[in-house]
């Protein structure tokens, strides 16, 4: 049988590395690596967790998509990091304009 003594401890699992997520407000298991070239893809792997890093990649889809982003291009980069600053260290980042959401299946 399991020891009992860690199953509710809130403690993670050994080698798990934990950060205080700045989404979150709490600890929770961080990024596995740094997710985003330079300065911000630093402080992004040391304050985010992994289950906000998820929420980022749903997010931006949508900014991607909104924008007509192209990842590869420097300029679409440079848009593209300005959100991730909002979304994780800002007041959150705002929806482009004219942004509709789509409606639920159901």
């Amino acid at each position: 049988m399991a020891d009992d003594s860690t199953r509710n401890s809130g403690a993670a699992p050994a080698g798990v590395r934990m950060v205080k997520c700045v989404k979150f407000g709490r600890e929770m298991p961080g990024l596995d690596r740094v997710p985003w070239k330079g300065e911000l893809g630093q402080r992004i792997y040391d304050n985010v967790s992994k289950e906000a890093w998820k929420m980022w990649i749903e997010y931006s889809k949508m900014v991607m998509n909104e924008y007509r982003l192209n990842p590869l291009d420097p300029q679409s980069q440079t848009i593209i990091a300005e959100q991730m600053e909002k979304f994780f260290f800002g007041e959150g980042a705002q929806l482009p304009p004219g942004y509709v959401p789509q409606k639920g299946k159901g």
